[in-house]
């Protein structure tokens, strides 16, 4: 895919399918038409899953749904698709919280590195604390109007620089564009953060303005033709990369039957099941080995550098959202971090999906 395409505007109606579904009684039902608004392209890892979980919808509806797809900013921009889910002028979007961080604080506190391992354990955090910790909930369902579907993440960030990142040091006075609290991690280290809105990293590393890139997830960087000038991919151990939730109107869910409701609940527990998983895990591959094809050249820093930078983040990181977010905001913010550090506990050692250099090192 050439770098320019990858939010290339594109939307697509899809028809009825006679696989799956519901009770023919339904089938009477009028039509539910809504339309899902995303601001990434429909290559991107989070649309991969998107586009199963809509595609299953409509078959197993048997055409009591049907969804049309804008991707790539064609129907809202960034920033927009919240407030649009809320307005239910768009009923169903990816919502990455990094781009709403003043008006989804209680989600901030999902959001950090070097906390976990695994991207799918990642998911069943953010799953179970949607569950369990109501300010939570109530901020997406009451304040936003938006029911969470699922829960998803952007897999992994590797740091994708101009030059060799062999240790921390080598990080220091480098110029990095990073994306929510992925900036914290680059000044922590002793880089110097860059805000800069995606489609200009590309032209920012080819013109020397950046050194590299951190909070780009893998498939994205790749898809971006980063590595054309930045080719080296380090893993510096910090876990998954930014969780993101796919999300519906509260009043698009509330006008749908019980039958279509239970469909969406299927679809939901087959995505935490497994589906999430099998999806990256297939696009990660594909990617690992056309970056590997293309002079990607990927590296893990050292366990003893791992380590360092983790005690440099954590728990430094999730105290600032405690401190400064969540106690001004009215949070209780103890709890909420206790509950999460539960179910880390629970899922992290039960993740599967591996990270790109995992792949790109095995046999």
């Amino acid at each position: 895919m050439k770098r320019r395409d990858f939010f290339k505007g594109s939307f697509a109606l899809a028809g009825a399918s006679m696989l799956g579904g519901i009770s023919a009684p339904a089938l009477a039902q009028k039509k539910l038409r809504i339309k899902f608004d995303s601001y990434v392209s429909e290559s991107a890892g989070p649309s991969r899953l998107d586009q199963w979980f809509l595609t299953e919808l409509e078959k197993r509806t048997k055409g009591e749904v049907n969804v049309r797809r804008f991707w790539a900013q064609s129907l809202n921009k960034v920033g927009e698709h919240l407030s649009a889910v809320r307005d239910n002028t768009s009923e169903m979007s990816l919502i990455a919280p990094g781009y709403y961080q003043a008006e989804l604080p209680v989600t901030r506190g999902l959001e950090w590195y070097f906390r976990m391992n695994r991207a799918d354990a990642m998911q069943l955090v953010c799953r179970d604390l949607y569950e369990q910790f109501e300010p939570l909930r109530k901020e997406w369902e009451e304040r936003h109007r938006a029911k969470v579907m699922y829960w998803t993440n952007w897999y992994y960030a590797p740091l994708v620089t101009r030059e060799p990142i062999k240790s921390l040091a080598d990080i220091k006075g480098k110029r990095i564009r990073g994306y929510g609290v992925a900036t914290e991690v680059i000044e922590r280290l002793g880089g110097t953060a860059v805000p800069m809105a995606a489609p200009e990293v590309y032209t920012a590393l080819e013109r020397g303005v950046l050194d590299g890139v951190y909070g780009f997830d893998f498939i994205t960087s790749v898809a971006y033709k980063l590595h054309e000038i930045a080719p080296y991919f380090t893993d510096i151990g910090d876990g998954p990369h930014a969780p993101s939730a796919t999300v519906m109107s509260m009043e698009t869910w509330s006008s749908m039957s019980p039958e279509v409701q239970q469909v969406c609940k299927q679809l939901v527990d087959e995505i935490y099941a497994g589906k999430y998983a099998e999806i990256f895990g297939a696009a990660a591959r594909e990617y690992v080995g056309k970056a590997k094809a293309e002079g990607v050249k990927f590296s893990a820093l050292a366990d003893a550098e791992k380590a360092r930078a983790k005690a440099i983040i954590q728990p430094a990181q999730t105290q600032g959202w405690i401190e400064n977010v969540a106690k001004p905001a009215g949070i209780d913010g103890e709890k909420m971090q206790a509950l999460i550090d539960a179910a880390i506990q629970k899922y992290d050692g039960k993740g599967t999906l591996k990270r790109p250099i995992e792949f790109a090192t095995q046999a």
